[in-house]
């Protein structure tokens, strides 16, 4: 069977998202297909979303941006990263061009990192890049202005036009400068509502609500101690706060895939992000978010989810006081719209095993 090399940024948790439904449909075509998973992704995390083997090396290609929290970049920093990057590119090519000749795959599968579409080029390996976003056009919106960011941006782009075709997820950003984008439809997990027994588990009554809030794979805590409380209104919290009401209960605890927590939720609360906006937008699930205004893709993402489902904006310091339930009582008076189907896994995974083919 063939060998399917996937390189995967971690920048939160939106390209894990993206990548393992298209990997899984795909090994579920090609029993016996090899795996090699290259991320700086925990293994515990992919294997959440992997439904395959697969062998992971713990290698980072890229890093997006330096983040000070979920939605805040550090733009200077990012800059001074690239700048580190880039230093003696051609050389980086050509050592990355070695590893890949040495694990000797049949197909490079990347979301997003660029270094090693230009690495598998030049190892004479095919290769295809899927992703809702491209770093490309993320680091011109944020450093385009310094005298270094025409070269870098040139062989940022150079590297994504080596592969042979750029898949492109929606909600995603526009690539006018991408030569091989091809539109897929959304990718996302569904999952079954488990409303009955998390009810039953929790001790909530009929009418009760139940919201999830998930901020993404990058820092961001919300000072949940500090805020009122709502009579009937329970929340979902990632295990790591470690906040302690009794109108809370830890994600984990549950005992349950993500997917099926969120199903069962009357709201997500979260920020602009692929994976959350995505699974959302094809649960129906009413999300209220947090601006995030200068991040390029957050107007594709929102413009999507107002066609697909229903959103409202928080700002931040109204989210971190906890006033949110007029803003929640605003989203439910919104029309309803129906949720996407998440038809672009199995799209990418018929152009991958044409490729393999």
């Amino acid at each position: 069977m063939p060998h399917l090399l996937v390189d995967i940024s971690f920048h939160g948790f939106g390209h894990v998202s993206q990548t393992a439904p298209v990997v899984n449909e795909l090994a579920r075509r090609l029993p016996g297909l090899r795996v090699t998973v290259r991320s700086a992704a925990p293994r515990e995390l992919l294997a959440q979303r992997l439904e395959c083997p697969f062998d992971h090396l713990p290698q980072a290609f890229d890093f997006g941006m330096v983040m000070e929290n979920a939605v805040g970049v550090r733009v200077e920093e990012s800059a001074a990263a690239y700048r580190e990057l880039h230093r003696g590119w051609a050389q980086k090519v050509a050592a990355e061009a070695e590893q890949i000749k040495a694990l000797a795959p049949d197909l490079l599968f990347a979301n997003v990192p660029y270094l090693t579409l230009a690495a598998a080029h030049q190892a004479k390996v095919r290769s295809v890049a899927m992703c809702s976003l491209n770093w490309a056009d993320i680091y011109i919106h944020y450093c385009g202005g310094r005298p270094e960011a025409a070269q870098i941006h040139g062989e940022m782009l150079e590297s994504y036009n080596r592969a042979a075709c750029f898949l492109q997820p929606q909600p995603g950003m526009p690539m006018p400068d991408i030569a091989a984008a091809r539109a897929i439809g959304p990718i996302a997990r569904l999952g079954r509502n488990r409303r009955v027994e998390i009810d039953a588990r929790l001790g909530l009554k009929p009418g009760d609500r139940l919201a999830l809030i998930a901020m993404g794979g990058i820092r961001f805590r919300l000072e949940m101690e500090n805020w009122p409380s709502y009579p009937g209104v329970h929340w979902v919290v990632p295990a790591a706060w470690q906040v302690h009401r009794a109108d809370t209960v830890a994600l984990e605890s549950l005992g349950l895939h993500y997917a099926e927590v969120l199903a069962s939720c009357d709201l997500l609360i979260t920020k602009p992000g692929y994976g959350s906006f995505a699974e959302a937008g094809c649960h129906g699930v009413p999300v209220l978010y947090l601006e995030r205004k200068d991040w390029p893709e957050e107007p594709y993402l929102v413009d999507w989810l107002k066609r697909h489902g229903r959103c409202l904006d928080v700002p931040a310091q109204a989210l971190q006081r906890g006033k949110i339930v007029e803003r929640w009582e605003e989203l439910l008076s919104l029309p309803g719209q129906t949720p996407a189907e998440p038809v672009g896994a199995a799209q990418a995974a018929d152009y991958l095993e044409s490729m393999l083919a």
